[in-house]
């Protein structure tokens, strides 16, 4: 049982730990075209992050998810994803990841620990790709999520950020791509952060009209699926599949949540809607190996979290961006 209680009576079981905050790709919702890397000593050693996830399973956390930017491009992400595996209480280690280096990766981190992957696929067409990534290529994307499912992982989902008047006209074959490969998929709304304006408020598309899209050809039906995270699931009479939606703007999932993010730069975040952090990095390396005292920082931050988060898609509240927040 989780001793990380909020100070409205949720449990935090979960935590997203960014692993770096750079990326092979620069989708247009993540990052800027030229985005500003941090310096490689303001980054969390293998051994810090590691150290901070076993702070969090002794206080009952039972699910990590690794992040970035994206987790691959770190040489080392194999090894902690082995220094992971082995904690004691932790029940579910996966990977939020774009793709394009699994069909390199994805065996060696099956064989490490990894148990599921969570990977972005926005569209099928390949010059949309390049144009949305900024650099990206389809084939390698698709090839890497050949190269997971054949390595067997527990549970593979698709994950789309559907934008209007740009790849809305596709989520009927996104779906279609999952049916035929097996894999669940969760259509994600933009979220405000960063650096917005009224082309980026216009393109915004809500899960309801998603959702619309798709009862036109399977009529979803809700189903009791929970994963611990925020989306909610529907199913198709014909396929094992789910469909989620995750949707920060137009369905409030605040009330349930029970997760954290701690970033690469070692700042323990209480929610994606606003800017209350507690610096773990400092206790880190100012303390090596004194793990109550990490406890104690992570306790006494989480009466910070908020009971909710407010995103105003007129009004840009976080400028942080997401390849600095972790997924």
């Amino acid at each position: 049982m989780s001793l990380i209680v909020d100070s409205f009576g949720r449990k935090v079981e979960y935590l997203r730990l960014s692993v770096t905050d750079r990326c092979d790709f620069r989708c247009v919702y993540c990052m800027t075209e030229n985005p500003c890397f941090l310096p490689r000593e303001h980054v969390l050693h293998l051994e810090e992050l590691a150290w901070i996830a076993q702070a969090f399973t002794e206080l009952g956390v039972t699910k990590i998810r690794l992040t970035g930017g994206e987790p691959l491009v770190r040489t080392d992400c194999d090894q902690l994803v082995s220094l992971l595996g082995k904690l004691p209480g932790l029940n579910d280690l996966s990977m939020t990841t774009n793709g394009s280096r699994l069909s390199k990766f994805a065996k060696p981190m099956r064989d490490a620990g990894l148990k599921r992957l969570n990977i972005s696929l926005d569209t099928l067409n390949p010059e949309l790709f390049t144009q949305l990534t900024r650099n990206g290529k389809l084939e390698r994307v698709i090839e890497g999520i050949d190269a997971a499912i054949a390595a067997g992982f527990e549970r593979i989902k698709i994950n789309a950020v559907i934008l209007k008047e740009q790849n809305d006209h596709e989520v009927l074959d996104l779906v279609d791509f999952c049916r035929e490969r097996g894999l669940d998929i969760a259509f994600i709304e933009e979220m405000p952060l960063g650096e917005m304006d009224e082309r980026k408020r216009a393109r915004h598309c809500s899960s309801d009209e998603v959702k619309s899209i798709i009862d036109t050809r399977y009529p979803l039906q809700l189903s009791n699926k929970r994963t611990g995270g925020p989306a909610r699931y529907y199913t198709m009479a014909d396929s094992h599949i789910h469909i989620g939606f995750i949707s920060p703007h137009s369905h409030n999932f605040c009330h349930e949540c029970n997760r954290v993010r701690v970033t690469v730069e070692g700042q323990l975040l209480l929610c994606l809607g606003n800017e209350h952090a507690i610096d773990l990095k400092s206790i880190v390396r100012e303390y090596p190996g004194d793990i109550e005292r990490l406890k104690a920082a992570i306790l006494a931050g989480i009466n910070l979290k908020p009971k909710q988060h407010y995103f105003d898609n007129n009004e840009v509240q976080i400028l942080r961006f997401m390849n600095a927040t972790g997924g």
